[in-house]
């Protein structure tokens, strides 16, 4: 697995609903956030189509021109945002629910790494985008007219990017807005209204690619990070450091988020590592993290998971993988479409391969392995940015091209 399959990162959730806060609201089926309302790449849209026909689903729209990059869709209120580097830009562009044009503005340079191309996905909330450029610009907007509101370097927080540059997206949790610049104060929360600092962690770790969770039990509340250094947990009212695990440590890149659900807490990364799980208790606020199991049956580069009903759902090498979260046995392998991402909708998975533009429908189930349907897209490269289901509708974004589809049953 080569060095360029990195920033995508991207990977991974902040799992059940009612025991994760992600802090980002959402109407009805939006997509608001990175990997969906609730940051486990779980869409809320029903009444999907369960097969595909043949040729794939219907094509409602796309565009062309939306600057070349990896960043995943957002979807909110009608607005479909997403960014790309358009000549010497990081730009920021919102389209209206048909594909219309509605504004775009210039987020910061185009910072020149390896493997050109936006990474961080725009993130929805009570009005406001936010979005981190490559060089570690991290910026909030209005989400009228693009208008900046304010704007922090990561850099000058102590912050040093990874190789292939800053490619996480901000967590908004309550009224805070949270990133990871890396270094002896490894997170940050600002007021996301303000920009103004809340708190540093006491956390020192290596910014990799990943981006942070919340997960909730009771009345507390953690955020939870892969770094460079590996895993950890912080209290989210102060940053102080709960909990570290050097799993993955000095990796050449960890790249997918981690994933809680059912008092499990799940993180897997490329390059032959694996992946590990962590039975997690909270008991009167005080939280303990006990190691269940590793794998190396889900070796997901960046790709990301799913869980859903007690199974993970994953990029595992140049396939796909499932596995039972709490023991970590297999239940299947498949190579689908190839290596790539994923997120889930109505009981299905979606699939975009990394290579040639293939996405493809598969039933979330741990009986097998059953492909259902198969579309593709147009671009060059690599396909990082990862799929979104939102009011009935699929969403492919790959290179400078953004696909709009039919998804809905009829």
């Amino acid at each position: 697995m080569g060095k360029m399959s990195v920033f995508a990162r991207l990977g991974a959730l902040c799992a059940a609903a009612g025991v994760l806060v992600c802090g980002v609201a959402a109407n009805g089926a939006d997509w608001p956030d990175w990997r969906g309302p609730n940051r486990n790449g779980k869409s809320a849209d029903t009444g999907l189509l369960k097969a595909w026909p043949e040729g794939g689903p219907k094509l409602l729209w796309k565009v062309t021109d939306i600057g070349k990059g990896f960043s995943t869709v957002t979807v909110s209120k009608g607005v479909v945002y997403t960014a790309g580097h358009a000549g010497e830009n990081l730009t920021i562009f919102a389209f209206d629910i048909n594909g219309k044009p509605k504004w775009k503005v210039a987020q910061g340079p185009a910072v020149k790494v390896a493997h050109p191309g936006s990474r961080s996905t725009p993130v929805i909330s009570d009005g406001k985008l936010y979005l981190t450029g490559a060089g570690g610009l991290v910026t909030c907007h209005s989400i009228t007219n693009g208008k900046e509101v304010w704007k922090k370097d990561m850099r000058a927080l102590g912050g040093k990017p990874g190789n292939w540059g800053y490619a996480e997206s901000v967590l908004i949790l309550d009224t805070m807005a949270v990133f990871t610049p890396g270094g002896k104060n490894a997170l940050v929360a600002l007021n996301k209204a303000t920009g103004k600092e809340i708190w540093k962690s006491d956390v020192q770790a290596n910014t990799h690619y990943s981006s942070p969770i919340a997960v909730k039990e009771g009345n507390s509340t953690i955020i939870v990070q892969g770094s460079g250094s590996g895993i950890f947990a912080v209290n989210a009212r102060d940053g102080k450091k709960i909990w570290m695990d050097e799993f993955c440590k000095k990796n050449t890149a960890n790249c997918p988020d981690p994933a809680y659900s059912d008092g499990h807490l799940f993180w897997a990364n490329g390059y032959g590592k694996g992946g590990i799980c962590f039975k997690v208790e909270c008991k009167n606020g005080a939280w303990s993290f006990t190691e269940a199991y590793r794998t190396k049956d889900m070796v997901c580069h960046h790709g990301g998971y799913v869980i859903e009903k007690g199974y993970v759902y994953g990029n595992h090498g140049g396939g796909w993988s499932c596995l039972d979260l709490k023991t970590g046995q297999v239940k299947w392998n498949d190579k689908g479409v190839g290596k790539g991402s994923l997120c889930f909708a109505d009981g299905m998975l979606y699939l975009f391969g990394e290579r040639g533009g293939q996405a493809g429908l598969a039933a979330a189930t741990p009986d097998a392995f059953k492909m259902s349907g198969q579309v593709k897209v147009a671009g060059n490269g690599p396909s990082w940015a990862h799929p979104v289901v939102a009011d009935g509708k699929l969403f492919l974004r790959y290179d400078t091209n953004l696909y709009c589809f039919d998804v809905k049953a009829k």
